[in-house]
């Protein structure tokens, strides 16, 4: 009685992260698929991406934390609460990225959010609800959009896995390789109550912030993507004795619909 009442007095803004071991994590994960030009290149579910993952998940079950991993690939250390079943509050973000990405983008989110609950259970306290620290798998895009994070929330359909960036083969290729399947991925769905929130650090890939001079901000709206493909069809003329006039020449037709979207 007397140890939890410890807990419950602790005071939560006294805490301080460890600077170092979080510089030397991130500085071991950059490591990973790292650049010539300084940034990494950890494309979902390749070699680089899985080698990150082995790392994390390596970097989890030798700490204090638990580790799970759910049919959607999505890897997390928890802290757990102080009841039983108790919701989570998730933290977190990804390690796969764009081609050639940026060291910081999404593995400053995982391992901010892994220093957090590492922080926490070093003074033995424990939350009243869950603190789950994840990496979502694939939210770059390489082969589906998001799509750790549409699988917890039920966001992602089987349609949606029918039609991933690449073909299909390198998909289900990918997925297999780490022991999962398109229809595993759609047992990864987490009901509501599940989940008490979530909270994401990210480096801001813009220059909003430098301009004004804030150190952080909260984001309120952001830029909705979507893709689509067009086709535009031409006809195969000479190139030296055809007038442009007379052309059907379907890069032309692309470069002036480009030019006026």
């Amino acid at each position: 009685m007397h140890r939890q009442d410890n807990r419950m007095a602790l005071d939560l803004t006294r805490l301080r992260i460890d600077q170092k071991r979080l510089r030397n994590h991130f500085e071991t994960l950059a490591r990973i698929g790292a650049t010539p030009e300084g940034g990494v290149h950890r494309p979902a579910l390749g070699d680089t991406d899985i080698e990150g993952r082995k790392w994390l998940r390596d970097r989890i079950e030798q700490s204090p934390l638990a580790y799970a991993e759910d049919p959607a690939g999505n890897q997390s250390a928890i802290l757990h609460g102080s009841g039983k079943n108790t919701p989570h509050l998730i933290l977190g973000s990804h390690l796969d990225t764009v081609p050639g990405g940026g060291r910081f983008d999404g593995a400053l989110g995982v391992l901010a959010a892994l220093e957090v609950l590492l922080t926490l259970k070093a003074t033995d306290y424990v939350p009243p609800i869950a603190l789950e620290a994840i990496n979502f798998t694939d939210e770059e895009g390489t082969h589906i959009g998001t799509l750790g994070s549409r699988a917890i929330t039920g966001q992602l359909k089987e349609d949606d896995l029918q039609r991933p960036f690449q073909d299909l083969p390198a998909f289900d290729s990918g997925l297999s390789r780490i022991g999962l399947s398109r229809k595993s991925v759609l047992q990864a769905r987490r009901p509501a109550d599940r989940i008490a929130g979530y909270l994401e650090l990210h480096i801001e890939q813009g220059p909003f912030l430098a301009e004004t001079c804030f150190d952080i901000g909260i984001v309120t709206a952001i830029v909705g993507i979507g893709r689509l493909t067009l086709q535009f069809r031409g006809r195969a003329d000479h190139a030296g004795t055809t007038p442009m006039a007379l052309r059907h020449d379907a890069g032309r037709a692309s470069g002036g619909f480009v030019a006026k979207a």
